[in-house]
C-alpha cells in the first residue's frame, strides 16, 4: 500500500500564502517568525507528524503589478515582509533529526557557481537534508527590484537548463576519494581528482573548481514545479520530486500519467523514480461542522484588494484595469501559466471571474480545500493517491503553527492507522526518506 510523503508549505515571513492569516486570533500567538524558536517549534511539529520536509516558498520582492505599485502588497501583508529562505535551514535541521528543508532559490539573479556553494554548504550543515526548489523568476516586481529587464519567456527554460547542468557538473567534479587528509605529508586533497570546470555556454561562463567538498547527499534533492510543456520536460529530466497544483482528481490523474510517460519514455529514468506531490489545504477539526465554520472564518479574513494584488503579481497583470466580474480565461497573462490554468479549472466547469480567482488564489492557490474531520481528510487523500496518482502532498498553511500542530495531532495518526504514512523514517538524509515507499 502506497504511503504518502508530506511537505509543509511555508514562507519565511509574517504571512505565508493564505492572505490575511496574520490577523487570525490563533496565528503565531507567543511566537515571532523572525526568531529561531518559532522555526524550531514548527520543525519539531512537522517531524512529529512524520513529514518529509518543510518546503520554504519565496518571492524576491513585493508584488507591484496591481496599480503599478507595491502599495497594496505592503498594506495588506501580501507575502510581505518576507525574509531570505535559506537562512532558516540550519535552524530547522538543527532542531530535528530527520526533517528535510526545501528552499526555493531563483536562477534569475545568482550565478550557478555561488548557488552550488551555498547549497553544498547547507547540505553539509544539515547532514544531508536539503532540497532545492528550482525556479526562474516570473513576476515583474522581482525584475524591477534587481534592475533588470524581464527575460525572454520563450528562452527561460533554455537558460534554466544550462544553469542546472552547470550546477550538476560542479557538484560531480570531486571524485569520492579526492580527500587524502594525510597529516604526515601535509596533502589534504589530490588535485587530479578535483576537476576544474571550464564552461563557456550561451548564458554562463565558469572556469574553476567547486569550492566545497562533496556533501552527504552529493547534491541537494532537486524539486521542480513544471506545468507548461517545456516545464514538464524539464521536471521529468531533472527533478526527484515534482510539485503540482490541480484542483481535482481528473487533473491530477492526467498530470501523473503525462509526467510518468515523460520520465520513463522520453528521459529513460526508472519508473516511479520521481515523486509526484500535489498541493492541498487541510482544514481539520473534531467535527465536520466545526471545520466548515473554521474555513468560513479563514476566508473572511482575506482583504479583497490584497487578494487582487496577489493575483496580479503572480500573473504579471494589473487587474485593477479590468472589471472584477470579467472572466479570467479572457485575460492574457504572461506570468505562471499553470496557475492561471488551475484557477480556470477550479470553477469545476463554470466560468471563473477575476474576483473569484483572486479569492481562491489568495487563500489556497487553486489547491483542493480539504475541510472536515481527520477521517474526512484522509478519505480524500487516499482517493488522490489511488485514483489521482499522488505520491504525497504539499500542505498549504493557514494560521501557524496551529495548522501543522492540528495535522500532526489529528490527521497523521489517522493516516498511520490506515497504513498510509510511515511510522519511522527510512534514513538520515532527505533523499533516503523521499525515496521511501
Amino acid at each position: 500500500m502506497k504511503k504518502a510523503h508530506l511537505l509543509g508549505f511555508i514562507q519565511h515571513g509574517v504571512n505565508s500564502h493564505a492572505t490575511g492569516m496574520w490577523r487570525h486570533p490563533k496565528d503565531k500567538v507567543g511566537w515571532s517568525f523572525a526568531r529561531p524558536p518559532y522555526w524550531e517549534h514548527m520543525a519539531r511539529t512537522m517531524e512529529r507528524g512524520f513529514f518529509d520536509a518543510m518546503f520554504i516558498a519565496d518571492e524576491l520582492a513585493p508584488y507591484n503589478s496591481y496599480r503599478n505599485s507595491s502599495d497594496a502588497t505592503v498594506k495588506w501583508a501580501v507575502q510581505c515582509p518576507t525574509h531570505e529562505p535559506s537562512t532558516i535551514a540550519p535552524i530547522v535541521t538543527g532542531a530535528t533529526t530527520h526533517l528535510g528543508v526545501g528552499v526555493t532559490l531563483s536562477t534569475a539573479f545568482e550565478h550557478p557557481y555561488s548557488m552550488c556553494r551555498r547549497l553544498s554548504s547547507l547540505d553539509h550543515l544539515s547532514g544531508g537534508r536539503i532540497a532545492w526548489n528550482i525556479v526562474g523568476s516570473y513576476s515583474k516586481s522581482e525584475w524591477d527590484a534587481y534592475g533588470a529587464p524581464m527575460d525572454d519567456r520563450s528562452r527561460r527554460y533554455d537558460r534554466i537548463e544550462e544553469y542546472v547542468e552547470l550546477c550538476k557538473t560542479l557538484w560531480d567534479s570531486w571524485e569520492p576519494d579526492a580527500i587524502v587528509a594525510d597529516r604526515g605529508s601535509g596533502i589534504y586533497a589530490d588535485p587530479t581528482k578535483v576537476r576544474e570546470i571550464v564552461h563557456d555556454g550561451e548564458f554562463f561562463r565558469c572556469h574553476g573548481r567547486h569550492f566545497v567538498a562533496p556533501s552527504p547527499q552529493g547534491h541537494p534533492v532537486l524539486w521542480q514545479a513544471g506545468s507548461s510543456d517545456r516545464g514538464r520536460d524539464f521536471a521529468a529530466k531533472h527533478a526527484e520530486a515534482i510539485f503540482a497544483i490541480h484542483p481535482d482528481i481528473a487533473g491530477m490523474k492526467a498530470y501523473s500519467e503525462d509526467l510518468s510517460r515523460r520520465v520513463v519514455d522520453r528521459f529513460g529514468r526508472p519508473e516511479n523514480s520521481v515523486k509526484l506531490i500535489y498541493g492541498v489545504q487541510p482544514i481539520v477539526a473534531e467535527t465536520r461542522s466545526e471545520a466548515e465554520d473554521k474555513y468560513a472564518f479563514i476566508r473572511s479574513l482575506m482583504p479583497p484588494e490584497g487578494s487582487m494584488a496577489m493575483l496580479s503579481g503572480q500573473l504579471s497583470v494589473d487587474f485593477s484595469l479590468h472589471d472584477p466580474e470579467a472572466l479570467l480565461d479572457d485575460v492574457a497573462a504572461p506570468g505562471i501559466q499553470g496557475v492561471k490554468d488551475a484557477l480556470v479549472r477550479s470553477g469545476a466547469g463554470e466560468e471563473v471571474t477575476l474576483r473569484e480567482a483572486a479569492e481562491t488564489y489568495s487563500s489556497r492557490f487553486a489547491m483542493p480545500a480539504l475541510v472536515g474531520t481527520a477521517t474526512d481528510i484522509v478519505d480524500q487523500l487516499e482517493t488522490f493517491m489511488d485514483e489521482g496518482g499522488a505520491d504525497g502532498f504539499m500542505l498549504l498553511a493557514t494560521y501557524t503553527p496551529g495548522c501543522f500542530e492540528e495535522f500532526a495531532d489529528l490527521v497523521s495518526p489517522e493516516m498511520q492507522r490506515r497504513g498510509r504514512l510511515r511510522t519511522a523514517y527510512a534514513g538520515r538524509t532527505l533523499r533516503d526518506n523521499l525515496l521511501q515507499d
